[in-house]
């Protein structure tokens, strides 16, 4: 079996008819509710018939109805659920033919680990997940065989880019023979904030706690700063490339020096001026040289690493605002100058729009 060959999503054909693909949405956080916010929208249009929610669970309640929940109402009906969600009961809710898709809108170990059972059971998942495909490679291929046994397919586009069409080039690449040369990018919409708004006069550290209050970080500021969610990232790219790498063969550079990453979340937050001095000293360096910061991840030769970088200022990897991913791709085609993918990597609207981007993709298989 050629695992490199599996294929994950597909586009649908343009007027194709459907019976509604019956759906279970997994987390209700901040990317789950933009989920439910977003199908609410498609209500009295043709997308309402791709799709029938039937399953919504948190970490503490879930609800079921076969007959299809109101997406307007489900988050209502989850909080007055008695029981608490279980793996399982997903499995009930989606038991039966049909189209069937689990939407993972979770960041949870433990719903990660159920992906290849669901593949493997013929149910589609669609995730924006990182857990899955971005930590080892045996998980990574577990899923891969899981989805060409079940004869399912694995929406993977908001596990980085947001829904950027980042994966769906690379595979559309490689399938019309291109080799991909090498992948470097800004896959971080925090860390991409961040170094867009660093002027090196105001503090570091305001900037990072103004990107946590605005929900531009993780609540722990350090998940992003670390560059362990970048690292993710970039083995699913690599691995999407072709190159089959193992977590511990990403080079990965923090930003939290120890005295920080020793700390209990609760006093983090009057530690984190002891970010300020070393990065107002690289910014200083990188200002006298014309050149701007900017978080990179990079994929050449085999070899991967992650950390902060001094760029000119004509890098294709230095312009972009906001949270803007940007990512710069060289293979067979574009050797010398790289097709460049730019626009949103953060934000829980795009995020659930990749998703059910996927959703209708898959569905339509």
């Amino acid at each position: 079996m050629n695992l490199a060959a599996v294929e994950v999503v597909r586009e649908p054909a343009i007027g194709a008819r459907h019976a509604p693909a019956r759906v279970a949405l997994l987390g209700t956080g901040t990317v789950g509710s933009a989920v439910l916010s977003r199908l609410a929208s498609w209500e009295a249009t043709p997308f309402e018939r791709r799709v029938r929610l039937v399953h919504v669970a948190n970490s503490r309640h879930a609800v079921s109805e076969r007959s299809g929940l109101a997406p307007a109402e489900a988050s209502q009906r989850l909080a007055l659920a008695p029981q608490h969600g279980t793996l399982e009961a997903v499995d009930a809710a989606l038991h039966g033919d049909g189209v069937r898709v689990v939407i993972d809108a979770t960041a949870s170990e433990i719903v990660a680990e159920r992906h290849a059972h669901w593949l493997a059971q013929g149910i589609h998942v669609a995730t924006a997940c990182k857990i899955g495909q971005g930590t080892s490679l045996s998980r990574w291929r577990a899923i891969r065989t899981a989805s060409a046994l079940g004869g399912a397919g694995y929406g993977d586009s908001a596990t980085v880019g947001a829904g950027l069409p980042l994966l769906r080039s690379l595979r559309e690449l490689r399938e019309g023979g291109d080799r991909i040369h090498a992948i470097a990018g800004v896959l971080s919409g925090s860390l991409a904030w961040l170094f867009n708004h660093y002027d090196g006069m105001r503090p570091f550290s305001a900037l990072v706690r103004q990107a946590r209050d605005a929900g531009y970080t993780e609540p722990d500021p350090r998940d992003d700063l670390s560059g362990e969610d970048v690292r993710r990232k970039l083995l699913i790219l690599a691995r999407t490339a072709g190159v089959e790498l193992e977590a511990d063969d990403v080079a990965v550079s923090s930003l939290v020096p120890q005295a920080l990453a020793i700390l209990s979340k609760e006093a983090l937050d009057g530690a984190l001026p002891a970010l300020d001095a070393p990065l107002r000293e690289r910014f200083a360096t990188a200002y006298k040289h014309g050149e701007k910061l900017r978080f990179i991840a990079r994929l050449q030769d085999g070899r991967a690493r992650v950390g902060l970088e001094s760029l000119p200022s004509d890098h294709p990897l230095a312009g972009g605002a906001g949270t803007d991913n940007r990512v710069a791709i060289w293979s067979d085609r574009y050797p010398d100058q790289p097709l460049v993918i730019q626009g949103p990597g953060a934000g829980a609207q795009v995020t659930a729009a990749g998703l059910l981007d996927d959703v209708l993709r898959l569905s339509a298989r």
